[in-house]
């Protein structure tokens, strides 16, 4: 049986004082930063329930993938104004190869996170929060309408261990993944942008979904019955922020606004590799 399990019940007294104002808040602040790149925030918002709410790391990845879920499935119908689901399911061959790793990662993840220690996730996250800022930085310079890199049984197996490696990413940063999924899909496949974000959507929610299933087999996944009002809050100020953030995109140039959230996600990253 996992260990983490009695760190739940010291969070309840912590949680229980948390201001909603507050919860409200910090969530429309993830939500703004992540609207400003079009994504949804996760990977700012963990370092946020760690640091600033003091959920330990397995609770916090809980929660975080909670509420990533909440935001994806929010979306989905949104995108579908913009890319019709006809356009979407079309790429059937996209969704299959990525689904196809990213399931199986998914569960792998949540599982390794369950297993390892608070200390010792809280190093993993860290570090994989230093390599989405470096996704950040060099992620987002590619073009619409690339071809794609490689052809017939090859970009399937390519395909099929990127889904691997996104699924346990997303399962350990508790997040949706368009972050990875996003240049993956317009890499690999030579799909647009905006077909590529509607994509990485279909295949977090059944990816977030297995991840779950996961998580709810051990004991820390009582956060969620626990803090069912946190998660509720925190999500709405997610999906207004990340309203808003939609709103502002071009306000803030990217050459200063990436390399900003950047070292954003370093500072965190650091502040997280020190948590104990």
């Amino acid at each position: 049986m996992n260990t983490k399990g009695n760190a739940l019940s010291g969070n309840k007294k912590q949680v229980a004082s948390h201001n909603p104002l507050a919860v409200f808040s910090g969530g429309a602040v993830i939500g703004i930063l992540g609207g400003l790149i079009g994504l949804g925030g996760a990977e700012f918002r963990l370092p946020l329930l760690i640091g600033a709410f003091r959920f330990a790391a397995l609770e916090a990845v809980i929660l975080n993938k909670a509420m990533s879920l909440v935001v994806v499935a929010s979306a989905l119908p949104f995108r579908a104004a913009t890319v019709p689901f006809s356009s979407v399911f079309g790429r059937y061959d996209i969704l299959i190869t990525l689904l196809s790793g990213s399931l199986a990662g998914a569960w792998l993840g949540a599982g390794w996170a369950i297993r390892l220690r608070s200390h010792k996730l809280y190093r993993v996250i860290a570090i994989l929060l230093i390599g989405i800022a470096a996704v950040l930085l060099f992620g987002h310079g590619l073009r619409d309408g690339s071809a794609p890199l490689f052809h017939g049984w090859l970009l399937t197996c390519v395909g099929v261990v990127a889904g691997i490696g996104i699924g346990i990413v997303a399962a350990l940063l508790g997040v949706a993944g368009g972050e990875l999924l996003i240049p993956t899909v317009m890499l690999l496949f030579g799909a647009d942008l905006k077909l590529a974000g509607s994509i990485s959507l279909a295949v977090s929610l059944p990816t977030m979904i297995t991840g779950f299933a996961r998580y709810s087999r051990d004991s820390s996944f009582a956060v969620i019955r626990t803090q069912w009002k946190f998660i509720t809050i925190m999500a709405i100020g997610s999906l207004v922020g990340s309203y808003l953030g939609g709103h502002l995109l071009g306000i803030v140039p990217t050459p200063v606004l990436l390399p900003l959230l950047a070292a954003i996600l370093v500072i965190s990253a650091i502040k997280v590799w020190r948590h104990k």
